[in-house]
């Protein structure tokens, strides 16, 4: 089966950063900052349930508007998770509205907002119904930097320098359940949307003992609809289990040696690594002046941290017209560092 995440990015290189995340085969998808996404229909956005902020300047959260805009009035729960300060900004988008009327809403969006420091996160939400006062403030402790962990997959986060804190993201499916199509056919066994359901069974970790009722193929010589089996009995049968994907996303970084190393370690072994590009290394004292990482940099940040393929985005202004050169300088560095070629850009 394929991978879960089905990860693009929101705009072209020069423009606003963002990575959305849709699922295969699930109606949820993940956003990595919010800043102008008026390229994803509503449809997308609707289907987000996990909100990720690197930091909150214009360029990374100006779309959580046309989020809470969307989602006002559904059913729905929104988590956003994002550095110190997170809850007082999402505090002030909320203060920028007026709810005299939300009570009437049959159905209350609720938002829970999540702020990582070091060892620790601090949480508060915001109910629709409540007017989006701040409510429920809790305090829970972060291992190995995990800040979200469900079922099928965990991210992990870092804690980067910008001039100001700012968090770097790396998703990990926890792994893949493949369907052997020839176990399927020797058992005479239907491959359709009931696989699905199975595979979540098990990444849900659920009673081995649990019946499962699998749809026979329409040319099955039993000539019966149906066959029962346990779930680790199926499971065994037609199952091959393999390592997960991991996604990794990086933006808006000085170059310093104490961020290299963190991303290293934040993107290792990486399927996909999405990593700003912002000046050209000729322009290096620009780029630290503005805390961000060179083409180069980050070619060797994805050769370092041995990632399978990687993309560049979030180029400055002033390289209009010549994004070759910082492909190229990327590449370069990616081969001298010892990257193999596997990559996309």
């Amino acid at each position: 089966m394929p991978p879960l995440f089905n990860p693009r990015l929101i705009n072209p290189p020069a423009k606003d950063p963002g990575l959305f995340i849709p699922f295969f085969f699930n109606k949820r998808a993940v956003l990595i900052d919010p800043g102008d996404i008026s390229s994803l229909s509503s449809r997308d956005i609707l289907k987000i349930s996990q909100l990720f902020v690197s930091h909150t300047h214009m360029d990374h959260f100006t779309g959580f508007d046309r989020i809470l805009r969307l989602m006002l009035g559904r059913n729905v729960k929104l988590s956003v998770f994002g550095p110190k300060g997170i809850i007082d900004n999402v505090r002030g988008k909320f203060a920028a509205y007026t709810w005299n009327l939300v009570e009437n809403y049959t159905n209350s969006l609720s938002v829970r907002v999540w702020e990582v420091l070091e060892e620790k996160m601090i949480s508060c939400g915001f109910n629709c119904q409540d007017r989006f006062r701040a409510s429920g403030k809790k305090t829970t402790p972060v291992s190995d930097g995990v800040v979200f962990r469900d079922t099928s997959f965990e991210v992990e986060s870092a804690i980067l320098d910008h001039g100001i804190p700012c968090l770097g993201f790396a998703l990990k499916e926890h792994f893949h359940v493949n369907i052997r199509a020839d176990a399927l056919k020797r058992l005479g066994l239907k491959p359709d949307h009931w696989l699905y359901e199975f595979k979540e069974a098990i990444m849900a970790g659920e009673d081995p003992e649990k019946p499962v009722l699998a749809p026979a193929a329409d040319d099955s010589e039993n000539g019966e609809k149906s066959m029962e089996f346990t779930l680790k009995r199926l499971a065994d049968e037609i199952t091959v289990i393999t390592p997960g994907e991991k996604i990794a996303y990086i933006t808006d970084v000085s170059g310093s040696q104490e961020n290299i190393d963190k991303i290293i370690g934040l993107a290792k072994n990486a399927d996909h690594l999405f990593i700003e590009a912002a000046f050209l290394e000729k322009d290096r004292k620009l780029a630290e002046k503005k805390y961000h990482l060179t083409a180069f940099q980050a070619g060797m940040i994805a050769a370092k941290a041995g990632v399978r393929r990687y993309t560049l985005f979030h180029f400055s202004p002033r390289y209009t017209g010549s994004h070759d050169a910082l492909y190229a300088e990327a590449e370069k560095a990616f081969l001298e560092f010892g990257g193999k070629h596997d990559m996309e850009d």
